[in-house]
C-alpha cells in the first residue's frame, strides 16, 4: 500500500483544508441544524485526520483507497456522535473512532476465521470500551468493560485476543525525522532484567581471568550441572583436585564480581 499517493479516492490530498478547533466549534451548531454545506466543510476539513490514521496500517497490504473510505466512515460516525458539551477536542474523540472502524474492516477481511459468536462479543467489547473511554476520559480496565457488558472478564479477554491482527516486530510505531522506532524496540522479556544481564556480564569477565582448566571446571559444575565426581571422571583428575581447583577459581572470580 502506497502512503505517498497525492490523489486518493479522487481526492487531491495535497489541497485538503485544515480546520482549527474554533472553526469546528462554530460549525457544529449548523451541522446539528441540518446544514449540509457545514457538514461537508467539516468533513473536508478533517480528512487529513483520516490520512494520518491510515498511515499506521500501511504494512497490511490493503488498498489505501479502501482504507481511506473506511476511515471516512469512522470520521462521519465521530461527527454524528460527538458531544460538544464535553471539554474534549474533536480529534481526540475522532481518532479512536477512525482506528476502530479500520480495525473492524481489517478483521472482517482477515483470512484467519473467528467464530461468529466470539466476533460479536469482541465487537460489543470494543463498543463498550469506546463508550467508557469517552465517559471516563481514560482507557477502561477489562473489569469495567466486562461489567458494562454484564459478562465475565475471561470472555472479554478471549474475544479481544481472538480478533487481534498479527503485527510484524519490524513494523514502525513512530518516526519523526530520525530513526524509526519499531515494535521490537518496545518489547521486553520479563524473564531477564537489567540486573541479570549485568551479573552475567560480570561472571563472564571474571571467568576470563581463570586458567583454562579452572574455567573448564566452573563451566561443567555450574553451567552444565555436573557433580565434582563427574567432572573428575570427565577431565581425568581426582575429585579432591576438582574441589581444590573449584574453590581457588571461585575465590579468584569474587575479586572481579
Amino acid at each position: 500500500m502506497s502512503i505517498k499517493k497525492v490523489e486518493i479516492c479522487g481526492v487531491d490530498t495535497s489541497a485538503l483544508p485544515v480546520l482549527k478547533n474554533e472553526q469546528m466549534r462554530e460549525l457544529f451548531p449548523k451541522i446539528h441544524a441540518g446544514d449540509k454545506a457545514a457538514r461537508h466543510e467539516f468533513i473536508q476539513g478533517n480528512l487529513r485526520l483520516v490520512l494520518s490514521v491510515i498511515q499506521r496500517f500501511h504494512n497490511r497490504g490493503e488498498s489505501v483507497d479502501d482504507l481511506f473510505q473506511v476511515g471516512c466512515i469512522g470520521l462521519i460516525k465521530a461527527i454524528d456522535n460527538f458531544d460538544t458539551s464535553q471539554n474534549v477536542r474533536f480529534s481526540t474523540y475522532a481518532v479512536p473512532m477512525i482506528i476502530g472502524e479500520i480495525r473492524r474492516y481489517l478483521r472482517d477481511n482477515n483470512q484467519i476465521r473467528v467464530s461468529r459468536s466470539l466476533r460479536d462479543t469482541a465487537y460489543k467489547a470494543l463498543k463498550a470500551r469506546e463508550k467508557l473511554t469517552y465517559q471516563l476520559g481514560r482507557e477502561p480496565s477489562v473489569k469495567e468493560v466486562a461489567e458494562e457488558m454484564e459478562v465475565r472478564e475471561e470472555d472479554v479477554v478471549l474475544s479481544l485476543e481472538a480478533i487481534q491482527d498479527p503485527v510484524s516486530l519490524f513494523e514502525p510505531v513512530y518516526q519523526d525525522g530520525g530513526d524509526a522506532i519499531y515494535v521490537m524496540d518496545q518489547v521486553r522479556d520479563d524473564r531477564v532484567n537489567e540486573d541479570d544481564w549485568v551479573r552475567d556480564l560480570s561472571i563472564r569477565q571474571a571467568m576470563g581471568k581463570l586458567s583454562e582448566r579452572e574455567r573448564n571446571i566452573i563451566q561443567r559444575r555450574f553451567f552444565q550441572g555436573r557433580t565434582q565426581m563427574e567432572v573428575a571422571g570427565e577431565i581425568g583428575i581426582s575429585q579432591a583436585q576438582v574441589s581444590r581447583l573449584e574453590k581457588a577459581a571461585l575465590q579468584q572470580m569474587r575479586k572481579y564480581i
